[in-house]
């Protein structure tokens, strides 16, 4: 693992700040310093910053129910809430894998494990995600079929795994879908809604692979087992 990466997973700072630091000789690797940013570090290798050791954090996985009005990054220039700020505390270096627009609620997966997050968030994993929305107006079966088929929005395919009617528009209530993807394109699902005519109302995430959102409160952080991070893994498609 290059140095500048090796600190920015230790917590320490982010990595441009620390190709910073080690330019300055701030930082030594089994006693040596180094100024070279591009040093790699090995399993073992004893790494000091300003003379204090520091050492990768033990490997942590959560769901997180992500309300809306909470942005999907770690900080936000316009000073909006971030998913950030309902990680725990005490746990080093947590990103989320992937993200969800500003108003769509629901289940992130969220680690400092950076191959894990690689793996799990690369589009090779085809791994389902599953969303019901409350539309503006009821989709036919010609409609939900499109979905199926792919659309196509902004030059792009957009392609559904399965679109299910799974709630009948009422006076006092709009209809529900349930939509499944294994792709994770930006805004896919509201975007393939708007195509067809039905415009979500409200998105929520219900399901990441085998992991589902039933039980958790809204802003709930809850620690994954090491068999719930196996199930994930073995969801993975076979290019991984």
């Amino acid at each position: 693992m290059r140095l500048h990466r090796y600190i920015g997973q230790c917590g320490v700072t982010s990595r441009r700040k620390a190709e910073e630091m080690i330019a300055e000789g701030r930082v030594s690797v089994n006693g040596e310093r180094i100024t070279t940013p591009g040093t790699s570090v090995e399993e073992g290798d004893a790494v000091c910053v300003d003379g204090r050791p520091i050492e990768l954090p033990r490997k942590a996985y959560y769901a997180l129910n992500k309300p809306t009005g909470y942005v999907t990054t770690l900080s936000d220039p316009a000073r909006r809430r971030t998913v950030s700020e309902l990680f725990p505390p005490s746990v080093v270096g947590l990103k989320p894998i992937g993200r969800l627009d500003v108003m769509t609620s629901g289940l992130l997966l969220v680690t400092n494990d950076g191959e894990f997050a690689s793996k799990v968030g690369h589009p090779s994993g085809m791994v389902e995600k599953e969303y019901v929305a409350k539309v503006r107006r009821e989709p036919s079966d010609r409609d939900l079929a499109r979905l199926e088929r792919g659309v196509f929005e902004g030059g792009e395919r957009l392609v559904a795994v399965s679109a299910r009617l799974t709630g009948r528009a009422t006076p006092q209530r709009p209809a529900t879908v349930r939509i499944v993807l294994h792709e994770g394109k930006n805004r896919q699902v509201r975007r393939m809604l708007s195509v067809i005519g039905c415009p979500a109302l409200q998105l929520e995430r219900v399901r990441y692979g085998p992991i589902v959102l039933k039980g958790m409160r809204p802003g709930e952080c809850r620690k994954l087992g090491m068999e719930e991070v196996g199930k994930i893994l073995k969801s993975l498609g076979s290019a991984q």
